[in-house]
């Protein structure tokens, strides 16, 4: 199974870790959508193991925000209100934003032909919304890992976990803006400057940029 995130981790060692790799994946690319019942017994034998490592994947789960454990219901893939949505994306700028600032000082000229490379990658994938969204993160959190700052790299990845779901929802019924690549591009020119408080503001910009426009859709497309 590939990774579900281009920062770096650990593969599965354990029946529990395997269950929830699998579970987070399927979740993140959209296999299980928002409000779907996840049943351990049919993961179980999906993966071929018993339930108890699939039941432990899902108070895991659950910890992160990607799923709701209810009485006699079991498992429920998490839905996200405007609220919440809004919060995740004041935490992601805040976060990134921190993360490009002291990641300015360390770029080299490798890590920006790397970055201009992942976006070139994106470009490819234009028109395919599950690639493009895994691009799209793989972008944004390598930058964020030149920060050398494990902790944060680790909050900012758990951020991308709750939202990724609905990102991939919402670029399937929508045109990718326009203005993405140039979004980007704006960054690498910020990051090339070496102007670390300027790279930081156009980060939180852009990602702050997305809120109305994600937002729209989520209130305009109940359920979905």
């Amino acid at each position: 199974m590939r990774p579900v995130t281009g920062y770096a981790e650990r593969q599965p060692v354990t029946a529990e870790e395997e269950a929830y790799a699998f579970l987070l994946d399927a979740i993140c690319k959209g296999t299980y959508r928002m409000g779907d019942r996840l049943i351990a017994e049919d993961i179980a034998g999906e993966i071929g193991m018993s339930r108890m490592p699939v039941r432990e994947a899902f108070r895991r789960l659950a910890a992160d925000g990607l799923v709701v454990l209810r009485p006699n219901r079991g498992a429920v893939v998490s839905e996200l209100d405007v609220e919440g949505m809004q919060e995740v994306f004041e935490m992601r700028s805040a976060l990134e934003g921190l993360a490009v600032r002291v990641a300015v000082s360390k770029i080299t000229d490798r890590n920006l032909a790397h970055l201009e490379r992942l976006l070139e990658d994106m470009d490819d994938y234009r028109d395919e919304s599950e690639e493009w969204v895994s691009r799209h993160r793989g972008f944004h959190e390598y930058l964020c890992s030149l920060s050398g700052r494990p902790r944060l790299m680790r909050q900012i990845s758990s951020l991308y976990m709750v939202i990724e779901p609905h990102m991939r929802v919402w670029l399937e019924h929508v045109e990718k803006p326009l203005s993405a690549r140039e979004e980007h591009a704006v960054i690498l020119d910020a990051l090339r400057s070496r102007d670390a408080q300027l790279a930081e503001r156009v980060l939180r910009e852009h990602i702050e940029g997305t809120v109305p426009s994600l937002i729209a859709f989520v209130q305009t497309h109940p359920g979905r």
